[in-house]
Formats: C-alpha cells, structure tokens, sequence
C-alpha cells in the first residue's frame, strides 16, 4: 500500500507543480478557450492542462519503476501497462494538443481514439473473458474481445471529454471514480491471493494522483483548462483500469470470498461513471433526434441544466460530485459488507436528501437575493404615478459655498478640475 500511496502522491505532486509552466506554455502557443455561447467562462483561459497530467503520469511510472513491487508489476505478466500508458498516452495527448490549438474534426479525433485503443490490445490491456452470474467466465474471442475492447476506450473517453464544460468537473469526477476502482481493485488484489489486478490498481492509482494534482489549478475560477489533450488521457487511462479490472479475474475466485460478490465488480465500472455515460447518452440521442451530428456542440448538458436551476458553477461541480461520490460508495458498501438492505437504504435516504437539497437551495439563494436587494415600489394595476420634473424638486441655495472665504482667494481651481 505505502507504494501506491507514495506513487499518488508523485502524480499529484509533479502535476501541481508542472501546470503554472504548462499554462505559461499555452498562452504562448495560443491554445485558449475563447468565450463561445455555451461556455461559462467569460475571459480567455489558457488549455493544455492535459499536457501537465501527462508529464505527471510520466513522473509516478517512472518513480513506480524504481520500487520494489511496482517494477514487478510493469515487468512481469502479458500485460505491458507502463508502455501501454506511455505510448497510447502520448498519441492521445498530441491528438490533444492539436485539438487544443487548431480544432482538430471529430472523424480524427475518433481516428486517434481508435488507434489509442489499438495500442492498448497490443500491449495486453484486452477484454478476454466476461464473468456470468453462473459464476462461470465466458471467454471472448478475438472477433469479440477487440472491437468490445475499442469500444469501452472510445466511450469512455468521449463520456468524460463531454462532461467537462464546468470548471473541475471532470477532474473531479474521474478522480472520485478512480478512487473506487483504485480502493476496489487493491482490495481484490489482496483477496485470496490474487495478484493479476496489480495493473489496474496501478492505473488508477495514477489517475487518483494526477486528477488530485491538477484540481486546485482547474476548480472555479479556473486559471487553466485541462482541454481535450486532458479529457481524452484521464478518459483513456479510465477504460484501460476498467478493462485490467473487468477482465482479468477469475469470477469464480471472487463469487466464493465473502467480501466481494460476483455482481459488485458487473457494477462497479458503469456506476462510478454513471454521470459522464448518462450525459453522453442524452447527448447522442439528443442530437441525433434533432438531426444533428451526434459530435455537435450544445448547451444542454446535465451541469448546463443543474445552472439554468438557479445553481452556481462551484455548486454544479460540487452537486454532480456528491452523486458520483454517492454511487462509488454505495458500490464499495456493497462490497465490504453482507447487509445489502443497510447499505441499500442508507443510500436510498442520502440520494433523496440529495434531491430535496437540489431543488430547495436555489430558492433559498433567490429569497436571499431578495431580500439583501430591498423592498420594491408595487403600483396598483391602473394606477397613473406622475413624472418628477425638475421644477417640483428643491433648488439648494450654493451661492455661499462657491464664494470664497475671506482668507482663502479665488484661484479659479474649481473650473480646472471641470476640465480636467
């Protein structure tokens, strides 16, 4: 644990302190987010914040390869995930960068996504095999296991690129997310000796770190986005610790240990995403209902509608945190104790108490605004109120405050200053 505790906190560490540099680095390059009619922000802010996670993923392999049990895990097994991370994640991020400075079209970006996931199944990180309630595994072939594989990685990665449109909404969420697969998969790693999980741990432990680094720089007020270079590589490493997680156990092993049901892990992965992968959903039938490319901008998305509310931006972001903060631990509840009723009815009670706050905070910031504005002048319907002309209103007498006093002469400063 101190190893993957001390590769987090060299994720976080190098990105928080390589991202003034990077952002220096955008301005200069001209990679800024203008203000367009479905954003939020109103000035210029620079992007290439995904330059930065990227350097500190970089920084935590590197460090990762220097310990103990860290270098097995990249050395040893069929999976390769240090040069999966390193080459799918630079292609990632310069398909980011251009996109960033010269608004790349969506069929290269898709192209790239693709090709991202062609990395990934050479490198190892492969759907294999499905767990069956049976508790029987269903072995895929290769006909299935690639294009489901390319699947997951293009998925998820456009699910995060369209929930980032608030200032450290998307980091926040892929971190919460991260964190539960990272607790889930480390525990697992350790049940009943299983070792085969070391890499997804790895993974998400990576991506815990650099969404941590990068959010203090990216929360309202944002003073540099992470822009699609970050969104696609927080997306990527997301699917490649889905995928090692999904698909490299042995379902039987995990139905017959106690703490770890068979339908926990089925459960797992969609729901700590459920948010981005909802929105991505009601964005493409959405879209395509209206006709348009499903790759279309609009500004309609699920934080776009929490602000139409009457929520602010840090209480969208903070909203959309506590309901993915609240799947990822009702899943880990599950997980680590056998009363499902408990576990289930206290996340029932949270999720309306989650409901009724949403809807009753922004009246309450609406009756304050009110009140701190002062009470309004109400005129009867029909009622005629006579104009103010300036013959009803009081002429003060100025005639002694512009003579000048006795000791003091007319030096005529007054008429300058009406000059001035």
């Amino acid at each position: 644990m101190r190893e993957y505790l001390l590769t987090i906190l060299v994720a976080a560490l190098v990105t928080y302190l390589i991202t003034p540099a990077v952002r220096k680095f955008a301005v200069w390059f001209g990679a800024q987010a203008v203000p367009r009619d479905r954003d939020v922000h109103v000035i210029p802010t620079p992007r290439l914040g995904g330059l930065a996670m990227f350097v500190g993923m970089v920084g935590a392999l590197i460090v990762a390869s220097g310990l103990p049990k860290m270098r097995q895990v990249l050395a040893e097994g069929d999976v390769s995930v240090g040069r999966a991370l390193l080459l799918a994640g630079g292609l990632i991020v310069l398909l980011g960068i251009a996109d960033d400075r010269w608004e790349v079209d969506p069929l290269t970006k898709f192209a790239g996504q693709v090709a991202a996931a062609g990395i990934f199944i050479m490198q190892g990180i492969q759907l294999y095999v499905l767990p069956l309630p049976s508790g029987e595994p269903l072995s895929l072939p290769p006909a299935y296991g690639v294009p489901l594989t390319v699947l997951v990685v293009v998925a998820t990665i456009n699910a995060v690129n369209f929930i980032d449109g608030l200032d450290g909404l998307a980091a926040g969420v892929v971190g919460i997310a991260s964190l539960a697969l990272f607790s889930y998969a480390y525990l697992l790693s350790h049940a009943k000796g299983i070792t085969t999980l070391s890499g997804p741990t790895l993974t998400a432990a990576v991506l815990v770190g650099i969404c941590a680094g990068f959010l203090p720089h990216n929360f309202n007020p944002a003073r540099i986005f992470m822009g699609d270079t970050g969104s696609m590589l927080i997306g990527l490493l997301l699917s490649g610790s889905t995928i090692m997680l999904t698909g490299q156990f042995d379902p039987a092993i995990i139905g017959t240990y106690r703490l770890f049901p068979l339908y926990v892990p089925l459960l797992l992965v969609p729901l700590v995403a459920a948010v981005p992968f909802v929105d991505m959903l009601l964005a493409v039938w959405r879209r395509t209902n209206d006709g348009r490319s499903p790759f279309s901008p609009d500004k309609r998305h699920l934080h776009h509608r929490l602000l139409e509310l009457g929520h602010s931006v840090r209480r969208a972001v903070l909203i959309m945190y506590f309901w993915v903060g609240l799947l990822a631990g009702g899943l880990m509840g599950m997980a680590t104790t056998s009363n499902l009723v408990l576990v289930g009815s206290a996340t029932l009670t949270v999720a309306v108490g989650g409901v009724v706050l949403m809807i009753v905070l922004p009246r309450v910031a609406r009756r304050r605004a009110a009140a701190t504005a002062g009470p309004t002048l109400s005129v009867p319907v029909g009622a005629t109120v006579a104009p103010v002309v300036a013959a009803d209103l009081p002429v003060p007498d100025v005639s002694a405050a512009q003579a000048p006093g006795p000791d003091v002469p007319d030096t005529g400063t007054g008429k300058h200053r009406q000059h001035i």
